[in-house]
């Protein structure tokens, strides 16, 4: 098991002990109905959330991953993010060829059922666009050899990438070259045009935090880029290092820009608050490790996910890395639950909603990844009231 350990937390400086509005969990249960009732609004998701916590003992079954169920079910509104998401990406340039399939992805679902703290369809597609616009860079630049990925192109790419978010100062006869490489790079646009939108919704420091995540990413982007230069599997140790930065985290140090509020700076520079923040992003990657198995090892060259290298390392079966790839991922969880608890409690009223928010966005982000059709298979998607079980997952690669 992995141990995962912090001190003894205290107050954090500066601010007052009054415990915050909503009730954080130390244990979660199903949701006692199938979509949360109670207050709706800008401002109120806090109270959604904590109704559908209960405190329950009862740790995960056998190939469960131990996660909060969703929040917000919305068809509705996941339907209108997604159609304008995808008629951006067509006027941007990405996925040219492949428009149908992205639409059937629903990433506009993933944006309604991990951004839960605001109904604004304009806000969300605003984070809808920066997240595709990642992803397009990890498909492009990485990933696909027929989207165009050269390995020995990548950080060159992702540098000028880099700028789109956050520009830098060269002389104006320069600039021009620079400007126009942007503009006729899909990818490249999908960026520049993303962060224009964002940025009507950040604060300054919201959107250098937004920068510095974006920065990390790259540079796990980088990391992985390595080991298939060098035709190798890393150790667990050196693959959780990748996954903590290669991550969700950019997505998540969204949610307080997304929903109209800004945690305090101090706070969130917190090391405690820091932590947990990489525990969410460490197990909310984790997943996409183990949803996309099936899609990534029908493809040729190394797999890198948690099982792979646990099984190389450890010599043990696929199954078993799997099953011991979930309890690393219940034990992130279980510590970001019981640390995030006491930070909430102690710190201000907009970092117990933001940790709230984080919790949600873990289960949304569950909850997406199941059922996407990123990640299918020819074989019939997984059910929507089984995601927490991966048993669906491991029988489709044929695993005893």
């Amino acid at each position: 098991m992995l141990a995962v350990t912090s001190s003894p937390l205290a107050p954090l400086p500066g601010l007052g002990t009054s415990p915050v509005k909503f009730p954080f969990p130390t244990r979660l249960s199903a949701p006692r109905a199938s979509f949360p009732q109670g207050p709706s609004g800008m401002g109120t998701s806090a109270a959604r959330i904590a109704q559908t916590w209960s405190r329950a003992e009862a740790e995960p079954a056998h190939g469960d991953l131990y996660c909060p169920p969703a929040v917000r079910q919305d068809p509705i509104l996941e339907r209108a993010v997604n159609d304008g998401l995808v008629e951006w990406a067509g006027q941007t340039g990405i996925y040219p060829a492949r428009l149908d399939a992205l639409h059937e992805m629903n990433f506009g679902r993933l944006i309604t059922l991990t951004y839960v703290d605001t109904d604004d369809y304009d806000r969300l597609l605003a984070v809808a666009k920066m997240t595709l616009a990642w992803w397009s860079a990890d498909d492009y630049y990485c990933d696909d050899e027929s989207l165009g990925s050269v390995p020995a192109l990548l950080g060159s790419r992702l540098a000028v990438a880099y700028t789109a978010v956050d520009p830098v100062a060269i002389p104006d006869r320069y600039a021009r070259g620079l400007h126009d490489a942007v503009g006729d790079e899909p990818v490249l646009a999908a960026h520049r045009s993303a962060w224009r939108h964002l940025s009507r919704y950040t604060t300054p420091v919201q959107a250098e935090r937004i920068r510095h995540e974006a920065a990390t990413l790259f540079l796990g982007y980088e990391q992985e880029a390595s080991w298939r230069a060098e035709d190798r599997l890393p150790p667990v140790w050196e693959y959780l290092l990748n996954r903590a930065v290669n991550s969700f985290r950019p997505n998540m140090v969204m949610i307080d820009a997304v929903a109209g509020y800004e945690v305090p700076a101090h706070e969130f520079a917190d090391p405690r608050v820091r932590r947990v923040t990489n525990l969410a992003g460490t197990a909310s990657v984790l997943v996409n490790d183990l949803y996309s198995m099936a899609k990534e090892r029908s493809s040729p060259g190394l797999d890198f996910d948690l099982p792979a290298v646990i099984a190389a390392e450890e010599g043990c079966s696929p199954h078993e890395a799997i099953e011991r790839s979930i309890q690393v991922h219940n034990d992130l969880m279980t510590a970001y639950e019981k640390e995030a608890a006491a930070l909430a409690l102690n710190g201000s009223p907009a970092l117990g909603r933001f940790l709230a928010g984080m919790w949600a966005w873990l289960g949304g982000n569950r909850e997406w990844h199941a059922t996407t059709a990123r990640y299918r298979s020819q074989d019939p998607p997984v059910e929507r009231s089984s995601t927490r079980n991966l048993r669906p997952v491991i029988d489709q690669l044929g695993y005893a």
